[in-house]
């Protein structure tokens, strides 16, 4: 089996991942994927013996729409609240075209042009949660892995070889 079918077979485990997929086409979104910890975690649990669900705190969906206001991003999140309020966890959406406009502020750096939603991950510090997975309408699931879905057993999140952090930290 390839390692993006073991990984998905994997990170569809946690029935919350599967939930996720299968409704987040109900939302509307062309450019959006399920990413980050809540993908790692599940691979990392079923490792450990552990329930797949166990220790997540927030499940990422990144989706990119050219309305950078605040109001349509909001509305957005409300929308998707209700969504998903049958289950028992947290969902962050979030504008990857909105990101440039506050990132800055909170983190001292520029984070430069955004052009789809898999650009937010494309610039994850680690390999280990640099991977979005969606479902398309026709029912096929799409892994967005640019580093590769080899490093997501490992507990240990391993660094990109370079990563934005790193180059403003080099410069200081």
């Amino acid at each position: 089996m390839p390692k993006g079918a073991e990984f998905l077979v994997a990170v569809l485990q946690n029935r919350f991942n599967a939930e996720i997929l299968d409704r987040t086409g109900l939302l509307g979104f062309t450019d959006w994927w399920l990413t980050a910890g809540c993908l790692a975690q599940t691979v990392w649990n079923l490792k450990a013996g552990e329930a797949p669900e166990t220790g997540i705190e927030d499940y990422d969906l990144f989706y990119f729409d050219t309305d950078t206001s605040w109001d349509a991003e909001d509305h957005l999140i409300s929308r998707c609240a209700d969504l998903f309020s049958d289950l028992p966890i947290r969902i962050e959406l979030r504008n990857q075209a909105r990101v440039p406009i506050w990132y800055r502020q909170k983190f001292g750096l520029e984070y430069g042009a955004v052009q789809s939603a898999s650009d937010g991950i494309d610039r994850f510090a680690y390999q280990t949660t640099a991977i979005g997975l969606r479902r398309e309408l026709d029912g096929d699931y799409r892994l967005y892995a640019p580093f590769g879905v080899e490093a997501a057993p490992h507990r240990v999140g391993l660094r990109r070889e370079s990563c934005q952090m790193e180059k403003h930290l080099a410069a200081s």
